[in-house]
């Protein structure tokens, strides 16, 4: 079977010939890797066979960007949403963010028409040859963008913008339902245009360690309609949806299934996301991606990362409904042998 036929038969809770398989290593891991054995003309990719292939669109707000500062070890810039951010060049950080442009409603409703599809948020052409090159290789070929919460904090800040929610729920609402609108309107035009996806990958992250950064209600009344928005069109064109969302989201989970979503990524162990709980909860209404505990690859007794697949993924295998991925990213901490290892285990015990 094919990579998007394995992809394919999960989402819709069948059993393929194994289950398949996607990660994402960062680039510091991967920097690593290539000194330690994977061989320089070969990505992570290509070497253990990632089975997703995607394509995107600019969803920024398209304003004027601007390099403040720059060192060999930081670039301080403008981004095109208005925020300032510090960003690290030889380390894998999360950006400091030191200012935004957009901190009111007012400010908000001036640039909202920049958010609005115009042709040049895409490239059909690299589009069509991305698209190519997935069935080429037998990958699953979703279109793929950044909506709701995840998205739209970069244009405010994390902090405003989780106020604003519990304070003026009709500005973020407002912004949310602008990104998706944006959206399924590149999605539209790159199959008006003849791009032709197996599904939608999309990325919202509504939870930290312990639980989801806002509640249960304010998901429903502020955010599940975006989502909701972007799930309907998703479904109308028979494409199955994938949600990554980090953190702590089991609070969650009955308002992603009440919008329509088809499977969770990536499940963060630490958090508190357990796949075996999550399979026996809800098997056969939302299927699973990822789950396999990065801090387990990277022990270095052995015996826990055999452990934590051996007993993880028989179990969320059965009936489908499970694709492979470790529990967010790989880190530089994680070996070239150990991740080899790990591939080596979830394909022996990911074989139907």
């Amino acid at each position: 079977m094919t990579g998007r036929e394995r992809v394919d038969a999960a989402l819709n809770f069948q059993e393929p010939d194994r289950i398949a398989i996607h990660d994402s290593p960062w680039s510091t891991a991967i920097t690593r890797w290539h000194q330690e054995g994977l061989p320089e003309d070969q990505s992570p990719d290509g070497y253990f066979g990632y089975e997703f292939s995607g394509y995107g669109f600019d969803g920024s707000l398209r304003l004027p960007t601007q390099v403040v500062e720059e060192t060999d070890e930081y670039t301080i810039a403008w981004n095109a949403d208005g925020a300032l951010r510090k960003n690290w060049k030889n380390i894998m950080s999360t950006p400091e963010c030191i200012d935004f442009k957009i901190k009111t409603p007012s400010a908000w409703e001036e640039v909202k028409a920049n958010m609005e599809f115009t042709p040049d948020r895409v490239d059909v052409e690299a589009a069509k040859q991305a698209q190519q090159a997935a069935n080429e290789a037998g990958k699953w070929f979703p279109f793929s963008g950044a909506m709701g919460y995840d998205r739209t904090q970069g244009i405010p800040g994390s902090e405003r913008l989780l106020i604003a929610m519990a304070q003026e729920p009709e500005w973020p609402a407002d912004m949310f339902m602008t990104v998706s609108q944006l959206i399924v309107d590149a999605g539209e035009y790159l199959i008006s245009e003849g791009v032709e996806f197996d599904g939608v990958f999309v990325y919202d992250d509504n939870g930290y360690r312990n639980a989801s950064l806002f509640s249960p209600a304010a998901y429903k009344q502020q955010l599940q309609p975006a989502h909701k928005l972007v799930y309907d069109w998703a479904h109308s064109h028979g494409f199955k949806v994938i949600l990554h969302s980090c953190g702590c989201v089991k609070e969650l989970i009955p308002y992603y299934l009440e919008a329509g979503l088809d499977c969770l990524q990536p499940l963060e162990v630490k958090a508190g996301m357990d796949l075996i709980e999550l399979k026996k909860q809800y098997d056969g209404r939302l299927a699973f991606m990822g789950g396999i505990d990065v801090r387990c690859m990277a022990n270095p007794d052995p015996r826990a990362i055999e452990d934590e697949i051996s007993t993880k993924i028989p179990f969320a295998m059965k009936g489908g409904g499970y694709i492979y991925h470790s529990d967010h990213s790989v880190p530089d901490n994680v070996s070239f042998e150990q991740y080899k290892r790990t591939i080596e285990l979830v394909l022996e015990y990911g074989t139907y």
